[in-house]
């Protein structure tokens, strides 16, 4: 049964009806331009066939109220009058009512079924999936025009001001606007898009190490605040405008940390621009061999990998089928991607998850992932 199927039949054993509307948002996976978009830089992500789906039907109140599968705990709020709680699904909700509201959108009340497929907290972008889908809700029962550039950037605004996680608008964007069959080149100043096919006979594949981060609580809004002092120091808006000349140049004044953390930014932002020009080649060796330069690079000078990420990077690396991996996601835990020849799938899944729990005693989960396209309606 279907992620889409598994919520529809859920609704119908609560409120003994099919629900009138029926939205979608997908997960992504960046291939290559890690923490270089709040940077305004470069990302390549794609997004992913695991999303948020949500059943759904309006409410002649205010009120929003949703039963997760996922979870215990159902959501429930009067958009009238809600609060900030702490972090969890609900927050999320309330975060994009509350920016929806703030940029002059009516909202109307609604109830449903939510239910996703996108691992939580392994660098996936769950969050943006479920931003985007109650977005998306919202939209429908309240009836104003979709336009997918301002509910990225107020989905966005939503976890930046709401839940307090200074991501920047890769996420959300890719998953309003992803392509079935392309990873997306995404200029993170002018939300320009220019799609990227895989090469190929290629497949890529989520490297689940089952360790598990949290952003709020953990270093991401740090490196954040470190790349603003780079910048400040090169006196520019961004890191993404200083060319790696100029670094060269002039970046020894910089503290050891701060940098190699602009180190990284402003080399990934190189690579991910030659990643785009090689993926229209079709040159699958080539995007590999950028993806290994990333991942050393996120490792060593931003230093936001863990043992685990560089153990399934390691053991993907090993498969002759492999022909580039490295973390994804915001690090400290999470996944990794690789780029593989589909032929031989199963044999390097096989081998990974082996190989993986010889290096570390953990159990890693591996996803086949194709591009997908962005956040959608279903049934309305």
């Amino acid at each position: 049964m279907t992620l889409k199927d598994q919520v529809i039949e859920a609704y119908r054993e609560r409120y003994g009806v099919d629900p009138e509307i029926v939205v979608f948002a997908p997960g992504r996976v960046n291939l290559i331009g890690e923490h270089t978009d709040y940077n305004d830089g470069f990302v390549l992500p794609m997004a992913i066939d695991r999303a948020v789906v949500i059943a759904l039907a309006p409410r002649s109140d205010g009120v929003v109220k949703i039963h997760p599968l996922d979870f215990d705990e159902p959501i429930e709020f009067d958009l009238h009058q809600f609060s900030r709680d702490t972090p969890s699904p609900a927050e999320y909700v309330k975060g994009v009512a509350w920016a929806l509201q703030g940029a002059g959108y009516s909202l109307h009340g609604w109830e449903g079924v939510m239910k996703g497929d996108i691992p939580i907290g392994a660098g996936l972008s769950s969050s943006a999936g479920l931003e985007l889908a109650t977005t998306r809700a919202f939209s429908v029962v309240s009836g104003f025009e979709w336009e997918a550039e301002t509910m990225a950037l107020l989905s966005q605004k939503a976890e930046n001001d709401w839940l307090g996680v200074q991501c920047g608008i890769m996420d959300q964007l890719i998953s309003v606007s992803g392509q079935a069959g392309s990873a997306m080149l995404i200029d993170c100043r002018t939300l320009e898009r220019t799609p990227a096919p895989l090469p190929d006979g290629t497949v890529v594949v989520v490297l689940d190490t089952n360790t598990r981060r949290g952003l709020v609580d953990g270093e991401y809004n740090t490196r954040r605040a470190q790349c603003e002092a780079a910048a400040a120091y090169f006196n520019v808006p961004k890191l993404r405008d200083v060319t790696l000349a100029r670094f060269d140049a002039e970046g020894a004044g910089l503290d050891d940390v701060t940098f190699r953390r602009a180190r990284h930014v402003i080399t990934e932002n190189e690579r991910t621009l030659r990643a785009q020009a090689v993926m229209a080649d079709g040159d699958a060796a080539a995007m590999g061999a950028l993806m290994v330069q990333s991942h050393a690079s996120m490792r060593d000078d931003f230093e936001i990998s863990t043992d685990a990420l560089n153990a399934i990077v390691q053991a993907s690396l090993e498969h002759q089928a492999c022909y580039g991996a490295r973390m994804t996601g915001g690090g400290f835990g999470g996944c990794g991607c690789a780029l593989i020849q589909a032929d031989q799938v199963d044999d390097f899944v096989a081998y990974v998850r082996q190989r993986y729990h010889e290096l570390t005693g953990l159990d890693a989960t591996l996803y086949i992932c194709h591009p997908s396209a962005g956040a959608g309606v279903i049934k309305s």
